[in-house]
């Protein structure tokens, strides 16, 4: 009898436990929008007014190679710098199909946030040549909920590694 009630209590406990969203909820399907004006709008080609509104003013990126940007001044200008100086050499950004997952964040049971996390590929896009893979990482976003709008606050990118 004891045990039938361990079992009640932990079944209910476990209850209120945040997991991962499924991919075809609200949460999910806002982020994932986010990251394509992040990513495939911004990064990929380059319109960066697309995405610089919902990027906090005190935005911090921490790269295991590219070191600490605490700045949403300092994160643009590495964008306009490294990623989109070189038309002849342009870095491309590719989600990982299946590899995104989100977190809900609750502050006494209203949403306020949001932890983004997967991997991307990367590669170089150059005149009359294939895309070639130049690496692959993953990536942890925190997204706090702002007047309605998700805003990118913390991003995490690590794990670099070469193609094989």
């Amino acid at each position: 009898m004891k045990y039938f009630f361990l079992v009640i209590i932990t079944i209910l406990a476990c209850g209120n436990i945040s997991a991962q969203v499924s991919r075809d909820s609200e949460l999910y399907q806002q982020l994932k929008a986010r990251d394509s004006l992040l990513f495939d709008v911004g990064f990929n080609q380059c319109k960066i007014h697309e995405f610089e509104d919902f990027v906090s003013d005190d935005l911090e990126f921490y790269h295991d190679q590219g070191g600490l940007s605490t700045t949403k001044k300092d994160f643009l200008e590495a964008i306009r710098n490294n990623i989109c100086n070189n038309p002849e050499k342009k870095p491309i950004r590719k989600l990982v199909e299946g590899s995104m997952e989100v977190y809900p964040l609750y502050e006494n049971g209203k949403l306020y946030g949001a932890i983004q996390k997967a991997v991307h590929d990367f590669y170089i896009k150059e005149p009359k040549k294939e895309l070639y893979k130049t690496s692959s990482a993953k990536f942890t976003h925190v997204w706090l909920l702002k007047n309605n709008t998700w805003i990118l606050q913390r991003v995490l990118s690590y794990d670099h590694q070469n193609p094989d």
